[in-house]
């Protein structure tokens, strides 16, 4: 099987499908198929076993989506399916073209998150689906509807999330749940010693991910600040600035982190925090678990398919930074607490085991070329 793999992100960026799309090129170059990646990117790729194009970032904003699409369907046309995690209108595009099947990797609702980033909308995704919309949105929601109903199948990590696809009008028996697998862990070393390499002193929260406005990080600086622990931020985005403003002096920004930096911060902290006002399945709460760190979230779109409140984390609505402080303090006040959190995370995502995964999105791809 020839597999192209679009994604919009690539190492070393930082966010879901950054990490999601080279494990994919990974698995399937090594089951022996022949595996090509596009994508954008800021500078050269760092060299893989397969070939990866890249389209610099440094082009004008039009003329990157017409090169980046004309790109898809030049490769696509080698290709006996192109599999996408995100740029959307050019996958479906550029497979179009080259008369290539595509599969959607779907992380969000597509229409939302362009408002949003044109400053359209505000927000959270669940409101704009009834929302009363113009014709700009109009259109973008038309746009999203075409992407994903040309689709040969959609995946969604998160049973929330495949709802919403399938009201959009994408047919239920072409969408499927196929949850963020846990990172290949590497061998960490003992917390002590990572705790002391890190400089981490005394009760310590640990964030990794975009800055952006999804993830709500106010909150977060906000609640750790009431409820006196450390924060580590790990990560770029444009709303670095703003935060970096509100940031107490407990609060520590580390920039952009490899995975296995991100893996090694969430071993050595006490808890993951994320205070997203919407989500689907995130990468980070699967890899702070699966390192044995616990997480204490917001209870938005897929979250609580991962986390069990009381059981390997804790859960508190999106937007309640009294929540979020409670559950901080109730958090490092009892000890007990944290030790039963934290001896139930790793074992809570084994049933997100790459192995199984990969192997489902791998059936579902070759039943697409037979379809």
């Amino acid at each position: 099987m020839n597999v192209l793999v679009v994604s919009g992100i690539w190492p070393p960026d930082v966010g879901g499908p950054a990490s999601h799309a080279p494990d994919v090129a990974g698995y399937l170059h090594d089951r022996g198929h022949a595996v090509e990646v596009v994508t954008t990117a800021s500078a050269q790729p760092a060299a893989q076993p397969y070939p990866v194009h890249w389209i610099s970032r440094a082009i004008p904003k039009g003329a990157i989506h017409v090169r980046t699409g004309l790109e898809v369907a030049r490769l696509a046309r080698r290709a006996d399916v192109v599999y996408t995690t995100g740029m959307f209108g050019r996958s479906a595009g550029g497979a179009a073209l080259a008369r290539t099947p595509y599969v959607i990797k779907l992380t969000a609702d597509p229409a939302f998150e362009r408002a949003r980033r044109r400053g359209m909308v505000g927000g959270e995704v669940e409101r704009f689906q009834h929302a009363r919309v113009g014709p700009a949105i109009g259109a973008l929601r038309l746009a999203r509807d075409a992407e994903l109903r040309g689709a040969a199948h959609v995946f969604t990590p998160s049973a929330w999330l495949r709802e919403l696809a399938v009201s959009w009008g994408v047919d239920a028996s072409r969408v499927s749940v196929l949850p963020n697998p846990t990172p290949p862990l590497p061998e960490l070393r003992p917390r002590d010693e990572l705790r002391a390499e890190l400089g981490l002193d005394g009760p310590t929260l640990a964030f990794a991910g975009r800055l952006t406005a999804q993830k709500s990080l106010e909150v977060a600086l906000e609640a750790a600040e009431r409820a006196g622990v450390s924060l580590v931020i790990a990560g770029e985005g444009d709303e670095r600035a703003r935060l970096e403003a509100l940031a107490g002096a407990r609060v520590r920004f580390v920039g952009a982190l490899p995975r296995r930096g991100v893996l090694e911060l969430f071993r050595a902290a006490d808890a993951s925090v994320l205070s997203s006002s919407w989500e689907n399945f995130p990468h980070t709460v699967v890899e702070a678990l699966a390192v044995g760190t616990p997480v204490l979230a917001t209870a938005t779109g897929g979250v609580a398919e991962i986390v069990e409140d009381g059981v390997n984390g804790l859960l508190v609505a999106p937007g309640d930074t009294d929540a979020l402080t409670g559950a901080i303090e109730a958090f490092f006040a009892d000890g007990e607490l944290r030790e039963r959190l934290r001896a139930n995370a790793a074992d809570s995502v084994e049933r997100f085991a790459p192995e199984r995964v990969f192997a489902e999105l791998e059936r579902t791809l070759v039943r697409t070329l037979r379809s």
